[in-house]
């Protein structure tokens, strides 16, 4: 009997531990908790980071976004909300190393066309289109420019838990047509049970593997779920698994890499350059970012709820009134 990872002999009882070796760790530490902060870190954490992902051995790093400027007034957000070139090289110079690095570029929220450089013009491996399901088409706009670029590309459907089931079928009948490499489950809202992780996950295989796509995860930890719901994707056949260091990013924060690499026990993950990264440099970020699981995060993870109003309650109310804030978010249902 098979679980993809743990192989367990039913003639002696006894077990071994193997691996997928097709399956890829995205981490996606500075653009997701870039999201408690306005992007805002500090290039040594950057660098940081990128180094433990280099010596741990994860496949990809996700280093922020492409967002536009117009949108986006640089006096507010800091260099990993647009990543200009200059910006990335300064900490990965040329990337001459194994990993692979990624930004994230929101439909509608992007000048894809100047901002998003060829690709032999960039250290840049990877572009990932975040997209709700009606920015559909944009988003298939943005994959054909970084496609025709020369980039691997993602399209990461948000908010899935709230987006209803023909939907859902209607954007991966669309999507599986274009030249897009991987197509996310994301659960935005850390909203989504395992049931429904393995009835979305075999939905979008059932569409991507007869078309060549991969499958990827994304979650959130609003009901401690992030790490148990990659688990169950990555069992159904999902290869691309988002996670982060010590779970940082947005709200409840994500899957935490660490986790995630002790449960996949392929020999190229070393975990202690991760825990040195963490110790010495997100730990003591926690404090100030507030990141992870909280009861105002549960509660709209259990309503199926943006976390805004958890993260605004979090941030600027009295927290010990977390019946008053269950009440308010029940009156808004």
């Amino acid at each position: 009997m098979s679980r993809n990872n743990v192989v367990i002999n039913g003639a002696t009882g006894s077990t071994w531990v193997t691996y997928r070796p097709e399956i890829k760790v995205i981490d996606c530490t500075i653009r997701d908790g870039g999201l408690m902060n306005n992007h805002k870190f500090d290039e040594s954490i950057v660098k940081a980071v990128y180094q433990a992902c280099v010596e741990g051995g994860v496949d990809y790093m996700e280093i922020g976004y492409k967002a536009s400027k117009k949108i986006f007034a640089p006096s507010q957000y800091g260099a990993w909300k647009y990543c200009d070139e200059d910006d990335i090289r300064r900490v990965v110079g040329d990337n001459d190393t194994s990993l692979k690095l990624s930004v994230m570029a929101d439909a509608e929220r992007t000048d894809y066309h100047e901002d998003i450089l060829p690709y032999d013009q960039s250290v840049l491996d990877t572009i990932r289109v975040a997209t709700y399901i009606h920015q559909i088409p944009k988003a298939i706009d943005m994959v054909k420019d970084a496609h025709d670029k020369g980039y691997e590309t993602t399209i990461n459907i948000m908010a899935i838990s709230a987006v209803p089931e023909r939907e859902i079928e209607e954007a991966l009948e669309v999507l599986v047509k274009t030249p897009v490499d991987v197509i996310y489950l994301v659960d935005s809202w850390g909203a989504l049970y395992s049931e429904q992780i393995q009835a979305l996950i075999r939905k979008y295989l059932s569409y991507a593997k007869p078309a060549g796509k991969e499958v990827g995860i994304h979650t959130h930890n609003n009901q401690q779920l992030a790490y148990a719901n990659t688990i169950e994707a990555l069992i159904l056949g999902a290869n691309r698994l988002d996670a982060s260091l010590a779970g940082l990013g947005r709200g409840a924060g994500n899957c935490p890499i660490e986790l995630l690499m002790g449960f996949l026990h392929n020999p190229k993950f070393r975990i202690r350059p991760i825990l040195e990264c963490i110790q010495e440099h997100i730990e003591p970020l926690r404090e100030k970012l507030r990141w992870g699981f909280d009861i105002p995060y549960m509660i709209t993870g259990q309503l199926n709820q943006h976390p805004r109003a958890a993260m605004q309650f979090i941030a600027e109310e009295d927290r010990k009134n977390i019946v008053k804030f269950y009440d308010s978010m029940v009156e808004e249902e």
